[in-house]
């Protein structure tokens, strides 16, 4: 890299990682007043980037990239989302529109610019990152207006619109994103988004608006709107053509037992750029770091544990299931992670764990992780355990998730078909040394422990591709855990309920000495009592205490939030509700989502 290429990648790098030190919303409410104004800024491509750089702060920051909060992983503190406790705010709450004046206001100057090329290129950046902001927007809120163009204080009628229907949206986002595949950059880039970023974020969001107006059938999408076959379709053609053409792959390198935890724990996503499209770029020489170690190894940082539903539905490492096996529900820890799909090892702790760059083994610890599956992904050397210590790229976008998406497209639409399978899921099968899913065995056999209320099952799925729909949630749930997906998974599926059911971690027939590391050595001791017994086990835990609740009292799961009770209203819940401000300043114009009273009469 010379030396220009490395001053704008730590540019970039700098303002990438701004949102975890000030709102990015904020640097560019206003133009700058200082040195430049609109009639004599945005003329060339380096005053275009300096401006547009900031446009990145819109994507995920760093904890939204390595922590989970669904039925899967859990947290000290569950949200008000999954306790269904959530309130009409008055104001903010994700109602935000800076980062889209500043889309609009680079669009309107970019006529300024003389050089054709380099306009088409930021409108192309300009216009993906509209549809990004709408995305977003549309997945919280449902139906918002349309804005193209800034909007000042004075702008009344733009400030009071009402919404526009979701399929006038989806059509906006639709243009800005073709545009953006058009005239975006084809060379690779870890850290600027590309024709590559734009076309997975295209195959993103049409597969949740394909699955979500498949199970939605309750809203209104708007005057001729497409269904949701149509959505789906047009996921599948984008998704496919980005794996005939883009160069993206799967990442082998490493074997079935390394290849996958690499990708997550090598320093630079520029090494793994034959499946990481664009990543968060975090370098601790230039002080942009975040908190991926510490969050991992700290009794204060959360406790961010995986539930025992996500470990029970990884297979065998033959293929077949695990919960078919007699007894799965009270097996202990050392027996239920032997002979699994090698991802299972390569996301949390398992015994023979050792950290990078150490020798020696760690086995989970309860202090840190309150289910005892102990999330391993991202989680560099000791030496990054350091409050914001840790400079991992954090991954944005792979191409596994796009394989994944045209499998599910695929099948949601019925037109899925086994060359599909081969072409998708069964790549990342192949990475792991994983047979491969058959359709028509998935299908004539769906695995009941999937669709299992007692274990958050899912309730929705029906007809012929049932059991393949099944497979693919879980091969889904599997590839991405701990990747910021599933709650809004869990939304487009319509299966809010599985967040009322109880969030379980490792299994203990009861009190005594438990070696988690298969070496020999007890590592937990459980009691009961006022006492703990006389143990070499390091971490000591009387059980029914506030720290270690199992949920037969002195035996079962490891069950956190055993006495409280969550609910979700899925007459309501599926939206974030509108700011009680925002419909104030418009008089009703914006009308409120379903099943949220905020008391407005209008």
């Amino acid at each position: 890299m010379n030396a220009h290429m490395k001053k704008t990648a730590y540019l970039l790098l700098s303002l990438l990682a701004c949102t975890t030190v000030v709102s990015c919303d904020d640097l560019l409410d206003v133009v700058p007043q200082d040195r430049v104004t609109p009639e004599t800024f945005f003329k060339t491509e380096k005053e275009l980037k300096a401006f547009s750089v900031n446009f990145y702060g819109m994507m995920p920051g760093a904890g939204d990239l390595f922590m989970e909060d669904a039925d899967t992983y859990i947290q000290m503190g569950l949200t008000d989302e999954l306790k269904g406790t959530r309130q009409i705010p008055a104001s903010g709450s994700g109602w935000s529109w800076g980062s889209l004046r500043n889309v609009n206001e680079l669009l309107l100057n970019l006529p300024k610019c003389p050089d054709a090329a380099v306009r088409a290129k930021y409108e192309g950046l300009a216009r993906f990152f509209r549809a990004y902001f709408y995305f977003e927007k549309v997945k919280r809120f449902g139906d918002v207006p349309w804005y193209d163009k800034p909007v000042g204080s004075a702008d009344t009628e733009a400030l009071n619109r009402p919404r526009d229907s979701r399929e006038f949206i989806m059509e906006k986002m639709i243009e800005d994103i073709d545009f953006a595949i058009a005239n975006l950059p084809s060379t690779k880039n870890a850290y600027e988004v590309t024709k590559w970023t734009a076309m997975a974020l295209k195959s993103r969001f049409l597969l949740f608006e394909g699955t979500f107006r498949k199970y939605h059938t309750e809203f209104d999408y708007g005057a001729n709107a497409h269904d949701y076959k149509w959505y789906l379709d047009e996921c599948a053609k984008v998704s496919e053509e980005f794996m005939a053409s883009s160069g993206y792959g799967i990442h082998v390198a490493g074997g079935a037992k390394k290849a996958y935890y690499s990708l997550f724990t090598t320093s630079s996503a520029t090494e793994n750029m034959d499946e990481v499209i664009m990543a968060r770029n975090y370098n601790a020489a230039y002080n942009v770091t975040h908190s991926a170690n510490n969050t991992m190894i700290s009794a204060t940082m959360g406790r961010h544990g995986m539930t025992r539903k996500l470990v029970a539905s990884y297979l065998m490492a033959d293929g077949s299931r695990f919960t078919d096996q007699p007894g799965w529900e009270t097996m202990d820890f050392i027996t239920e992670v032997q002979n699994r799909d090698p991802r299972l090892a390569q996301t949390i702790r398992t015994p023979g764990y050792t950290r990078i760059g150490d020798s020696t083994p760690c086995p989970p610890n309860f202090l840190h992780c309150m289910t005892g599956y102990h999330p391993i992904k991202y989680v560099m050397g000791i030496d990054k355990d350091i409050y914001s210590g840790s400079d991992v790229d954090l991954i944005i976008f792979r191409a596994a998730e796009v394989l994944l998406n045209y499998a599910e497209a695929k099948a949601e639409a019925g037109t899925l078909t086994q060359a599909d399978l081969e072409l998708s899921v069964n790549k990342l099968r192949d990475r792991v040394g994983l047979p491969h899913l058959n359709m028509e065995t998935a299908n004539a056999n769906p695995d009941p422990f999937l669709t299992n209320p007692d274990w958050g099952g899912y309730q929705n799925v029906s007809g012929s591709n049932k059991g393949v729909i099944l497979e693919i949630r879980r091969e889904r749930a599997v590839e991405l855990a701990q990747e910021g997906f599933r709650y809004y998974d869990i939304i487009r599926w319509k299966e809010g309920k599985i967040f009322e059911k109880q969030y379980y971690g490792m299994y203990f027939p009861g009190p005594g000495e438990y070696d988690l590391n298969n070496d020999g050595v007890p590592d937990v001791l459980l009691y009961t009592g006022d006492t703990a017994p006389a143990s070499t086990a390091p971490a000591k835990y009387k059980v029914g205490g506030t720290d270690f609740i199992l949920s037969n009292g002195e035996s079962g799961n490891v069950n956190p939030y055993k006495n409280l009770t969550c609910k979700w209203d899925d007459n309501r819940d599926y939206l974030y509700p509108i700011p009680t401000n925002e419909r104030n300043l418009t008089g009703g114009a914006l009308t409120q989502n379903p099943g949220w009273n905020d008391g407005l009469t209008f």
